[in-house]
């Protein structure tokens, strides 16, 4: 490894990766995976000795301390890159060789060996789809190399999915090519040819809607994607062509064949691309190409991939995504216990990740997604204390307006929220819900439709318990918001027949209404006000419709349990069925209970045959043989929820009702049955070696400065006390003032919630004075403290070591001294409200829940 820290306890897991699978010859193989370090001690400050420390290759070529890219850093904006827009956003802290991310050799043009390893890393990285760390790497390089047109070609593979910032590197490594080999000339040509602007871009670019020109471009909004895509499926196959011996060509087209089925070029022979996969696999069993197999046969044949399910994750052990994506070809396979295996590896690699590098968890793609399918797998297994203890870590973590929000669906608090609120609601967990739903987990304000599931699921725990107080107000609140939306629903019809009503219908009123129109916009804006819009009325009537539909399902559900709490199971289940949203099985069981036998088991039957090897329905479909007196078929059910009985969780009420079952069968009163794992699965580590199963915030590091007084000031004056330190960029930067003023009012609202703040500067003491100056003289509030010398910034990685120049940064430290949130960047977090709002959901202050 490169730069350890020495404080940094580590374990070179040193595997002897013995597996036997079926393979073609019938043969068993053994093969070894080395080198993967896993920091054990996430808490110890890795980066900070990384960011010290300048490599050989720096030293020699001084690419980071140049006088040119110093002289151009203070030509543009504080915090925003010399090279342009596109390295303004991504990693902008120093990379290091961590080993474990594929074996890869991609040879560049480049006399620094240092280089070198890092491209072939980034190439690793890109292979398990580690699109941050794989800009990093390859940024590294250029850092070391600036020459090395390859580094930048590799930083725009990373960043392919946003084709402005990918644009941005494929022109730099297009302006070095002269020296690079024909082979990597080929590269950057057909990337540039994929990258280069499409029509609709342009469009956007004239319109200049800033959110038009942020988005990813897919084949479904841009028609141009789909003959760039086989352009470079194209240029791809002309590289192998030429240069047979180039295996990494071969994976990125297997990758790009693949990738063309989502931008609108459906893959037209999977033997073929199979066999593409297969020759990089012969020059190398234990490449990274493994991914790529999977993402083939997930959809078509998944029993096709086995072979490579097992091999993925000792492939690129450090790359959390491939330990992820064998769980693809597990759960198309209903083998549920080694999904969750590969999901639990994800999740802990990425942990372990996050937590030693402190890179907020939504800023890796994949992470939300990998947790929240574990949880319904670990739901499929009667797995229900670890899919709630994992579903509440995800609604814990840093919550942030771009990476982490709940109206962001694909992120961790979204997907958190959803999954908590399911296996409450699946496993009947009533207590637990009832608690969460009033606590900073479940309870919402701000969303309606996040709050009416939320009063939903507390009203129906509550009623079906016989907490009728808070059933009643749960249903209260519900009734009170469905009034609020049929009263919006109304008005808004009006406002809609009026404008309507109102509408030209000729051409020569055109102009007329042309004029109206700015009349209008003028009118509002002097108000402050949006300009009426019909289409924006009518999607909002829509809105309100759906919301009103939404509150009448929730109130029929509460109204169920509550049925099902008397005893009134007819009502219930008939209440819960039109009211949608419930557990199938659920229905069927209290259909039951009304006596509406052979319909319920008839219901719980399909649900069985529908989702096979899941232990919900079969322990439901068990409990009503039983309850029928039909031993016989209760038995041969009860033997088939055993075979996915591994790790059920007995002392839920839905599966220790089935004892006197297991009893009839002389069973042990531990019925379950324990999981052996099939011979294909190959070799897999302890899941502790990997990494911790649940993210936490990690300490922060400490430090000592002088203050605007001369006075001393340092991380211990802050220890047991919750603050706020935001890391600025001198006085001279407008943007900082500007956060600055907008911090200081806010400074005796945050003191008063229990949080201190203070400010760090790039200043001596003579500008520390000027910022007090410029936000207001004695008025200025906020404890400014001088760091000319940047250590501390780079201790908080508050620092771009590519072109060694501070960042904007804003941190809250809890009262253990973690860093409990995070935000760096070329800009600075200007919103103060989030903060002390974040602040409080994180239990960092104003706890009352947990």
């Amino acid at each position: 490894m490169v730069g350890m820290n020495a404080t940094l306890k580590t374990l070179v897991v040193v595997i002897a990766f013995a597996v036997v699978a079926p393979l073609q010859d019938a043969n068993a193989i053994a093969w070894q995976v080395t080198n993967f370090v896993v920091a054990t001690n996430p808490q110890a400050t890795l980066t900070s000795k990384l960011l010290d420390e300048e490599s050989e290759d720096e030293k020699k070529t001084g690419a980071s301390n140049s006088t040119d890219a110093e002289q151009s850093i203070e030509e543009v904006l504080a915090g925003h890159s010399a090279h342009g827009e596109a390295f303004n956003e991504g990693p902008r802290q120093k990379a290091y060789l961590m080993g474990g991310t594929g074996d890869v050799s991609f040879p560049v043009t480049t006399e620094s060996k240092e280089a070198q390893a890092f491209i072939n890393q980034g190439i690793g990285q890109l292979h398990g789809f580690w699109y941050l760390e794989a800009e990093r790497s390859f940024r590294q390089a250029a850092a070391i190399d600036p020459d090395c047109a390859m580094a930048y070609w590799g930083a725009a593979v990373a960043t392919y999915q946003n084709r402005v910032r990918g644009r941005g590197f494929i022109d730099e490594a297009d302006q070095r090519k002269k020296n690079a080999t024909q082979r990597e000339q080929m590269y950057i040509a057909a990337f540039k040819k994929y990258l280069a602007e499409t029509k609709l871009e342009k469009r956007n670019a004239k319109s200049n809607d800033a959110k038009k020109l942020a988005q990813e471009y897919r084949s479904s909004k841009d028609p141009d994607i789909p003959g760039r895509a086989k352009g470079l499926l194209k240029d791809l196959e002309s590289i192998a062509i030429e240069f047979p011996d180039d295996i990494e060509a071969k994976a990125f087209i297997a990758h790009r064949i693949w990738y063309n089925s989502r931008e609108g070029v459906p893959i037209t022979s999977y033997l073929t691309t199979d066999l593409m996969i297969r020759e990089v696999l012969r020059a190398d069993p234990l490449h990274p190409a493994h991914h790529y197999s999977i993402h083939l046969w997930d959809y078509r044949k998944p029993e096709l991939a086995l072979k490579s399910a097992a091999r993925c994750g000792p492939s690129a052990p450090a790359i959390a995504h491939m330990w992820h994506m064998p769980a693809h070809i597990y759960s198309r396979l209903k083998r549920f216990e080694d999904a969750t295996f590969q999901q639990s590896a994800s999740a802990r690699v990425d942990h372990a990740h996050m937590m030693r590098d402190r890179v907020l968890p939504d800023q890796i793609s994949n992470f939300a997604h990998n947790n929240e399918w574990l949880i319904r797998n670990l739901m499929y297994l009667g797995r229900a204390t670890e899919a709630v203890a994992l579903a509440k870590n995800m609604v814990d973590l840093p919550r942030h307006p771009t990476y982490n929000h709940l109206k962001k669906r694909s992120s961790s608090s979204a997907y958190g929220r959803k999954r908590l609120l399911e296996v409450l609601r699946v496993f009947e967990l009533h207590d637990q819900a009832i608690q969460l739903c009033q606590s900073t987990y479940l309870a919402e304000d701000e969303i309606i439709e996040e709050k009416i599931k939320s009063l939903r699921l507390l009203g129906c725990a509550a009623a079906k318990l016989g907490e009728s107080a808070i059933a009643d107000d749960a249903r209260q609140q519900l009734d009170d918001l469905r009034s609020e939306q049929a009263d919006l629903e109304s008005e808004r019809e009006k406002q809609i027949a009026a404008m309507e009503a109102d509408k030209p219908n000729s051409a020569e009123t055109k102009a007329d209404e042309e004029t109206d129109k700015e009349a209008n916009d003028d009118a509002k804006t002097e108000k402050n006000e949006q300009p009426v819009d019909l289409d924006a009325l009518k999607k909002d009537k829509s809105k309100a419709k759906r919301l009103r539909r939404q509150l009448e399902k929730a109130i029929l559900a509460i109204d169920g349990y509550r049925a099902a709490g008397e005893g009134d199971f007819e009502t219930a289940y008939q209440k819960i069925e039109k009211a949608a949203g419930e557990d199938v099985t659920l229905i069927a069981e209290w259909q039951f209970a009304a006596g509406e036998k052979d319909d319920a088991i008839a219901k719980l039957k399909k649900q069985v045959d529908r989702r096979k090897q899941e232990v919900v329905p079969l322990a439901r479909l068990a409990y009503a043989y039983h309850q029928n007196d039909d031993q016989k078929l209760a038995a041969a059910t009860f033997t088939k929820l055993r075979d996915a009985s591994s790790q059920i969780d007995l002392t839920l009420p839905m599966f220790a009702r089935l004892a006197p079952i297991a009893k009839q069968m002389d069973l042990p009163a531990d019925w379950r049955k324990k999981y052996q794992p099939p011979i294909d699965v190959g070799f897999r580590p302890d899941l502790d070696t990997l990494g911790p199963a649940h993210w936490s915030p990690q300490l922060a590091p400490t430090w000592s400065l002088i203050d605007s007084n001369q006075e001393p000031v340092g991380s211990a004056d802050f220890a047991g006390q919750p603050h706020v330190v935001i890391f600025y960029l001198g006085h001279g930067c407008l943007h900082c003032a500007e956060q600055l003023q907008a911090f200081a009012p806010q400074v005796d609202t945050f003191r008063e919630a229990g949080i201190e703040m203070i400010a760090i500067s790039t200043d001596d003491q003579a500008g520390l004075q000027k910022s007090i100056q410029d936000a207001g003289g004695e008025n200025f509030q906020i404890q400014l403290a001088s760091n000319g010398q940047q250590d501390v910034f780079r201790q908080f990685r508050a620092y771009d070591d590519f072109e060694n120049q501070p960042l904007h940064g804003t941190f809250l430290i809890d009262a253990n001294g973690k860093i409990a949130w995070q935000d760096i960047g070329f800009e600075p977090f200007m919103d103060h409200s989030f903060l002390l709002k974040e602040a409080k959901r994180l239990r960092v202050i104003g706890s009352t829940e947990n």
